[in-house]
């Protein structure tokens, strides 16, 4: 089975609250991924915000024509996690 995301949700603070076709659910923090030349734009709120489901790629896309590669998502979900316990 490849890994993608289900549900994207776009919040404030440069956070998406993510599900993937795995079961795994939770907000994860973008805030400090976003840098370089795709990434950097999304530090815009209006552009962040603009975060949608793309089933043919199966992750999240934004507007600008960004995307993270789910397992990244789904690492960075569970790192987060780790910490915040």
């Amino acid at each position: 089975m490849f890994l993608h995301t289900t549900h994207v949700t776009a919040l404030p603070g440069h956070r998406l609250h993510l599900r993937f076709n795995n079961g795994a659910e939770g907000v994860v923090d973008l805030s400090l991924e976003l840098w370089g030349t795709v990434f950097e734009p999304l530090k815009d709120e209006a552009l962040f915000a603009t975060a949608r489901q793309c089933d043919v790629m199966g992750t999240v896309v934004w507007a600008s024509g960004a995307d993270f590669a789910p397992e990244f998502l789904l690492d960075l979900l569970h790192a987060q996690n780790l910490q915040a316990a």
